[in-house]
């Protein structure tokens, strides 16, 4: 692999990892690894990280928030 072929995998991997993690956005990783976002999203497919982070306290707090909203 050549040099610069190795420090784009190396962001690229790097760049998963982070938003794997959730330590940054969609976009950041993206823009970490130069990739267009349509592209990392793709990219991310390939290696097993979760397109969501969604917990079950984020679907309580939405839950909530409609009930005050009926109310």
């Amino acid at each position: 692999m050549e040099g610069s072929s190795l420090s784009q995998e190396a962001a690229r991997l790097l760049a998963l990892e982070l938003y794997r993690e959730d330590k940054v956005s969609l976009g950041r990783a993206a823009e970490l690894s130069q990739t267009p976002v349509a592209a990392f999203w793709i990219s991310r497919q390939n290696t097993g990280v979760p397109p969501l982070r969604y917990s079950f306290e984020d679907l309580e707090e939405e839950r909530q928030t409609a009930d005050r909203l009926k109310a």
